[in-house]
C-alpha cells in the first residue's frame, strides 16, 4: 500500500505531466521569465526558501548605458535605393502652358511581379575550314548537370525554396505548373540530387573547417526517412549539427540513429572545449582528457521554467538568479565587451552569483520529492553544475549553447512541410544543403545569389582553390 507522501508525490507528477500536455498542445513554446519584482536594475539578494542561512548575502551592480526612454513613433519605412523605379508621370487635367513648375510630390509603391522562368538558347554557328580540314565551332560553357536543361539559377532556386524557405518538391512542381512548366516529381528529384553531389566538396571543406575549432556546440534533432525495410512507419533519423560560435561555421551530419556512436566518430581528433545539453551521449567524450566539457545554463533554466507551477516559490527563486548571470552576459555583449573583460565581468559578477545558486541546491535538495518537478530541476542542475560553471574560466566561451539550437531551427520548419527524407541517401544529400544554406546565412550572405553564382564556378573550379568558395571568402573575392 502506498503512503500517504508517495501519494502525494504521485499526484504532483501527474499534474505536472496533464499540464505540459496541455502547454505543448495549446500553449506558448517561449521560455520568457517574468519575475514579480520586474526591475531595470541589475542588483540582487540572496534569498532562501528556507529558514536556514545559505550565505552571506552580496549586492551586486554595476552601471550600463542607459536606453531611450523617449518614445519612439512608428514611421513608414524607406525602400531599398537598390530596387528599380518605373517612373510614372502624371501630369495636371489642366492645361499648362505657360505655367512655371516649381516642384514635385513623389509617391512610391511597391509592386510586384511573378518569377519568370526563360530559356537561354545557345546558338553556336559551324564553319568550315578552308581545305576541308575540318569544323570549328564555339564551346558550350561548363554547365552544373552535364547535358541536364535546368540552369544554375534554377537550380538554386529549387534548392533555397526547399531548405531555406521550407517549400516541399510538390508545391513547387505546382507553382511551375501555374508558369506553364510541367515537371514530373522524378526530374525535380534529380535535380536536387545532381545539386548535392556538385555542391559536396565544398560542404566537406566546411566540415572541416569547422573540426579546426577549439570549441564547438553541438546538438540533434529527429528527422523521418522512409526505409523500404521498415513497412508501416518511417525510420527515425538525426541530424547531429557542430557549430564553432567563434567563426561562426556550421555543418549537418545525418546518421541513421542518436547513439554516441556518430557524435565520437566525427569529433575522433577533436581537442578543445565541447558544450552540449544533457543527453548521456556526449558523455563518453566529455570523460576524454583532451576534451573539456561545457553545460548549457539554458537547458538546466527549462526544469526550473516546468517546475513554476508546482513550486513557484523555488523555481521563481533559481529563475530569479539564472535571469542575473544572463543579464551580466548582455551588459558585455550590448557594450561589445572583449573576452578579456567579458571574463573578467564574469569573475567579478557571475563567479557570486553561481556560489550562492550552488549553495541553495545543496540546501534544497534535501527538502524537495526527488521525483516531483522540482526535484528533478535541483537534480539536473547539480549534475551538470561542473560543466556549468566552466564558462566562467574563459570570455570566448558562451553561458548556453542556443546558438546552435537557432541554427537547427530551419529543419524543425522543413519537416513541418516536407514531413519526411525519402531515403537514408536523401537525408544525407539534405545535410549537405543545410550546411551550404545556412552558413551562408550565418556569414551575411545572401543565399540565392551565393548558391548561383557557386553552382556556376564549381564545375571548372580548381580543387587547391576550393576554399575560395567558402561563403566569408567568396563576399570578399567574388562579390561586387
Amino acid at each position: 500500500m502506498p503512503t500517504y507522501d508517495e501519494l502525494q508525490a504521485r499526484i504532483v507528477q501527474l499534474e505536472f505531466e496533464n499540464k505540459n500536455l496541455k502547454k505543448v498542445l495549446f500553449g506558448q513554446k517561449r521560455e520568457r521569465f517574468i519575475p514579480e519584482n520586474n526591475d531595470d536594475q541589475l542588483t540582487f539578494l540572496a534569498l532562501p526558501v528556507s529558514s536556514e542561512p545559505l550565505s552571506e548575502t552580496e549586492k551586486i551592480t554595476y552601471t550600463r548605458n542607459k536606453r531611450n526612454q523617449k518614445k519612439k513613433h512608428p514611421s513608414r519605412q524607406l525602400l531599398p535605393a537598390s530596387l528599380p523605379r518605373h517612373e510614372i508621370v502624371i501630369e495636371p487635367e489642366e492645361d499648362t502652358t505657360g505655367m512655371k513648375k516649381i516642384g514635385e510630390e513623389i509617391t512610391e509603391e511597391l509592386e510586384f511581379e511573378p518569377a519568370k522562368v526563360y530559356v537561354n538558347r545557345y546558338i553556336r554557328p559551324k564553319y568550315a575550314l578552308p581545305q576541308d580540314e575540318g569544323v570549328v565551332i564555339g564551346l558550350l560553357p561548363t554547365r552544373p548537370i552535364e547535358k541536364g536543361i535546368a540552369g544554375p539559377g534554377l537550380l538554386a532556386h529549387i534548392s533555397i525554396s526547399k531548405y531555406v524557405d521550407h517549400l516541399p518538391l510538390y508545391r513547387q512542381i505546382q507553382q511551375f505548373g501555374r508558369l506553364g512548366i510541367d515537371l514530373a516529381d522524378s526530374t525535380i528529384n534529380g535535380w536536387v540530387r545532381a545539386t548535392s553531389e556538385l555542391i559536396d566538396p565544398v560542404a566537406e571543406l566546411m566540415r572541416q573547417q569547422v573540426l579546426k575549432s577549439g570549441y564547438l556546440m553541438v546538438d540533434e534533432t529527429p528527422i523521418k526517412v522512409q526505409d523500404p525495410g521498415i513497412k508501416g512507419k518511417n525510420h527515425q533519423g538525426y541530424y547531429w549539427v557542430y557549430y564553432d560560435p567563434l567563426s561562426k561555421q556550421i555543418f549537418f551530419d545525418y546518421q541513421k540513429g542518436r547513439g554516441r556512436e556518430g557524435p565520437n566518430k566525427i569529433l575522433k581528433d577533436f581537442k578543445g572545449y565541447l558544450q552540449t545539453d544533457g543527453y548521456a551521449g556526449y558523455n563518453e567524450l566529455g570523460e576524454r582528457n583532451d576534451i573539456t566539457p561545457l553545460g548549457c545554463m539554458a537547458h538546466a533554466r527549462r526544469y526550473f521554467k516546468d517546475a513554476l507551477d508546482s513550486d513557484p516559490e523555488r523555481a521563481d527563486w533559481m529563475l530569479h538568479h539564472i535571469q542575473i548571470l544572463y543579464k551580466i552576459e548582455s551588459y558585455a555583449r550590448d557594450n561589445l565587451l572583449t573576452h578579456e573583460r567579458r571574463y573578467q565581468e564574469r569573475q567579478n559578477q557571475s563567479a557570486i552569483v553561481m556560489d550562492v545558486i550552488k549553495n541553495w541546491l545543496n540546501v534544497e535538495s534535501q527538502k524537495v520529492l526527488p521525483k516531483s518537478p522540482i526535484g528533478k530541476a535541483i537534480s539536473y542542475m547539480l549534475k551538470q553544475w561542473p560543466r556549468l560553471e566552466v564558462y566562467l574560466t574563459d570570455g570566448q566561451l558562451e553561458i548556453d549553447n542556443n546558438q546552435v539550437e537557432n541554427a537547427i531551427r530551419p529543419i524543425a520548419l522543413g519537416r513541418k512541410n516536407y514531413l519526411f527524407a525519402g531515403s537514408h541517401n536523401g537525408a544525407r544529400r539534405a545535410a549537405a544543403l543545410y550546411t551550404i544554406m545556412t552558413n551562408a546565412k550565418l556569414q551575411g550572405v545572401e543565399p540565392f545569389h551565393y548558391f548561383r553564382d557557386i553552382l556556376t564556378r564549381i564545375p571548372d573550379h580548381p580543387y587547391k582553390n576550393l576554399e575560395q568558395l567558402l561563403p566569408q571568402n567568396w563576399k570578399e573575392q567574388y562579390l561586387k
